[in-house]
This record gives structure tokens, C-alpha cells and sequence, in this order.
């Protein structure tokens, strides 16, 4: 899908790109002429991502590095190599990981540190390492990829719900601190989205499902969830809305939220 932009100027960073909705947002990125650097933390499926996209996209100037967000050091070199390879960046997409299912009783201190670790330090870090090449950029953007239960909290993922709150205000914070520097930030909201994580429910569902397809399941999933499209996101709808949020085509929106749930909001 052509986004009707062209990034042939720009220089865009994705994190957690070798699959899912930062692989699909890699893709648009390429497609609309950008040079893109995305990093994960394996490097086989950082390898595989790279040669499927290089196939589809022979002249592309891509890069794909091992990088663990969580690690200040990683992540402070994997913008150096950024900037090496192809200047400063102007696009930085944060692409968190998934969510962990827990009650308030069943979370214990550690995994509570460590989700809300998670949530928080793989914007920082990545924000931080890459502030200096996006203050160098005009028309400079940062995405965060956040989830509805920032606004919309489940009570069987107590902690993810809680660290995807912080993340909705940091947003809010970071876009009010780097207006002055001509830096955007804005996050969209992600409902059920297609994912491994689903696959694998899939794989796994009981006995009594097992004669129902992934269109079927997932049907049946939608409804229960009472998403009123009737079915999970896709990941490349995920990175429509990125693309958005990272390009001039919202070059007067910061601070704000797109939300990408199929109507499984119900907030106002």
C-alpha cells in the first residue's frame, strides 16, 4: 500500500523490526524510499527478516543489527551504527514487547520490576541513544507502539496494564519536552493484533477446537472480546497507523494516540 510519502531523505529506526508490526513497518518504511535500520535480539531472525526484505526490495538501504533495548550500552551502539551506515535518523519507531498475563495476586515483586522495565526502558533507552540524530533532523518523529490496555486495563494483565498507563503519560511528557527541539512524539494503541503469540495459543487451543481453522478460532475470539470488526488486526493496519505518526502526514499531531483496536475500545 502506498502511503503517498516519500522518506527518500530520511533515515528511520525500528526496534523490535525483524517480525510482527515492526517487520510490517520496515516494509512501509522501504516502500516509501526511507533508509531503514531495524535490530532484535536474535540474530537469525534478524537475518532471515533482512533477506526476505532485501528480495522484495533489491536496491534498499537496510541494516539490521543485534540490539537488546534493555541494555544502554547495546542500544548506544547500535546508534552509532545507525549513524555511520546513513546519518542521522529522523524516524524512531518503539516497538515494545508483548504483554504478560497475571492477576494482582499472582504478580510477584520481580516480575512487576521486570515488566514495568520492559514497558519503560525500551522507549528510554532507544529514546535516549537516538536524541541527538533526531534533534540534527528536521521534521524529526518518535512512534511508540502501546497497547489499549494503557487506557482500557484488563484485570487478568494487572502489571501490563499498568506499565502501558506509564507509557501513555510518558508520551504525553516526551512529546511536551521535545516540541522545542521540532521532535513529534506520538504512540498508538493496539488491541488483538495477528502475532506469534496467537499462533501459538492456536497451536495449543483444547481438544473440543481443534476442527476449527485460524480464521474461525480467531473469529470466535473476536466475538467474545466483542471487537466490532469481528476480527484481530493485522499487523500491517498497525503500521499504516505508525507510518502516519512517523511521517508529515502528521506534521501537526504530538502527544497524541491512535487507536488500533477493531473497536474493542470502549473508552470515550
Amino acid at each position: 500500500m502506498s502511503m503517498l510519502v516519500n522518506l527518500s531523505d530520511r533515515v528511520a529506526v525500528v526496534t523490535g523490526g525483524s517480525s510482527g508490526i515492526g517487520l510490517a513497518t520496515v516494509e512501509l518504511l522501504l516502500e516509501a524510499g526511507a533508509s531503514v535500520a531495524f535490530c532484535g535480539r536474535s540474530e537469525d531472525r534478524l537475518a532471515s527478516a533482512k533477506e526476505a526484505l532485501l528480495r522484495r526490495y533489491p536496491q534498499a538501504r537496510l541494516l539490521a543489527a543485534p540490539c537488546d533495548v534493555l541494555d544502554p550500552a547495546s542500544v548506544q551502539a547500535f546508534a552509532a551504527q545507525v549513524k555511520d551506515a546513513f546519518g542521522d535518523a529522523a524516524i524512531l519507531v518503539n516497538n515494545a514487547g508483548q504483554g504478560r498475563v497475571s492477576t494482582f495476586a499472582s504478580t510477584e515483586d520481580a516480575a512487576w520490576m521486570e515488566e514495568l522495565q520492559l514497558k519503560f526502558f525500551s522507549i528510554i533507552n532507544p529514546t535516549r541513544a537516538f536524541l541527538p540524530q533526531l534533534r540534527a533532523s528536521r521534521e524529526a518523529a518518535v512512534v511508540c507502539v502501546n497497547s489499549l490496555l494503557a487506557v482500557q486495563p484488563e484485570p487478568h494483565m494487572v502489571a501490563t496494564s499498568a506499565a502501558r498507563a506509564g507509557v501513555h503519560n510518558l508520551v504525553r511528557s516526551l512529546a511536551t519536552e521535545f516540541s522545542a527541539d521540532g521532535i513529534r512524539v506520538n504512540g498508538i494503541l493496539l488491541g488483538l493484533v495477528e502475532s506469534g503469540q496467537w499462533r501459538r495459543r492456536y497451536a495449543a487451543r483444547p481438544a473440543e477446537e481443534q476442527d476449527l481453522s485460524w480464521e474461525q478460532w480467531t473469529g470466535r475470539l473476536a466475538r467474545r472480546k466483542e471487537i466490532q470488526l469481528g476480527r484481530l488486526g493485522l499487523p500491517e493496519e498497525a503500521a499504516r497507523a505508525i507510518m502516519f505518526l512517523a511521517t508529515p502526514l502528521s506534521s501537526y499531531t504530538t502527544g497524541s494516540h491512535i487507536d488500533v483496536s477493531g473497536g474493542l475500545s470502549r473508552h470515550a
